[in-house]
């Protein structure tokens, strides 16, 4: 078994050796007339050296039969010679390998694992809901099968230990003027991020993470209510801020366009009882009624 220790770790990692069984079919056609002529020798009458000879090439050819295996695609069988580590087989076919090889099959296709709804408190302190959906395989077959005990629990433990360091180091919702990504409206910049922060916790195991994306998000239940009515607060303020900011467009046009035509000379009181008015027509939520100031006859 070849080994290699990181550095500033103690963990020993195992490196993966890909070997070639011998062709199935080839060693069947060998094994099958082995067995044939050992019961030929065994069932005909003859002196006890041939009986013997009979028994031991039939036990030698049936024994040899337990290494005839196969592999469909995307499997691997990682094969243990009296406790050392001899290689992967990892191509698809009808193989024969060393009969004293044990054999431990992997599966080398691309899994799901959704992990728990975790309650974790965001950047801000705010307990919020979590959860992920993470798509994996496994990619190294020695380190999945000798570096970790068992390769799912491994992984579900450290994904929601990275879920909750990702979740943790970033803020629900993204604050006003704020240029740090936020859980909610960043999903592929935090899916990014997630993938790598689980992929660093399972490299050990032999285990490449395809794609790892947010599955549930939401504030916890204790103040699920007190946020919802803050984000319509703030959308509140948002929308009256843009409403403001085009009522004082659209008036400003109107003035000076009644200035630049000449159709109207208003005085500073005028002006500011226009404006008022306008601005009321424009912001008003239900129907407004102007006040429009008559001429008053001078005596």
């Amino acid at each position: 078994m070849n080994v290699n220790q990181k550095s500033g770790s103690s963990v020993i990692g195992t490196d993966e050796q890909i070997i070639s069984g011998t062709n199935g079919w080839l060693m069947l056609m060998v094994l099958l007339p082995a067995i044939l002529f050992a019961v030929f020798l065994v069932a005909t009458p003859g002196g006890p050296v041939k009986l013997i000879a009979g028994t031991a090439l039939l036990t030698v050819a049936l024994f040899c039969c337990k290494g005839l295996f196969t592999l469909e695609p995307n499997q691997a069988a990682v094969m243990v010679f009296f406790g050392s580590y001899a290689g992967t087989v990892n191509a698809s076919g009808f193989f024969w390998v060393n009969p004293f090889y044990n054999r431990t099959r992997v599966s080398l296709r691309i899994n799901n694992w959704n992990t728990p709804v975790l309650k974790v408190n965001d950047e801000r302190g705010s307990p919020i809901e979590i959860a992920a959906v993470i798509a994996w395989r496994v990619q190294d077959t020695a380190r999945a099968v000798f570096d970790v005990e068992s390769t799912l629990n491994y992984l579900q433990i450290q994904s929601e230990s990275a879920v909750r360091q990702v979740a943790s180091s970033h803020a629900y919702d993204a604050a006003e003027g704020g240029q740090r990504k936020s859980l909610r409206t960043d999903l592929d910049a935090i899916a990014a991020l997630l993938r790598d922060s689980i992929q660093q916790h399972v490299e050990v195991a032999g285990i490449v993470i395809e794609e790892a994306k947010i599955a549930h998000l939401a504030y916890a239940p204790e103040i699920a209510n007190a946020m919802l009515r803050r984000q319509q607060a703030e959308a509140v303020v948002q929308a009256r801020q843009k409403l403001v900011d085009g009522a004082v467009g659209m008036v400003e046009v109107a003035l000076k366009n009644l200035e630049d035509k000449k159709i109207v000379t208003l005085t500073p009181d005028q002006r500011a009882v226009l404006v008022t008015n306008m601005m009321t027509v424009l912001l008003s939520e239900s129907g407004a009624q102007p006040v429009i100031q008559m001429a008053q006859s001078t005596q």
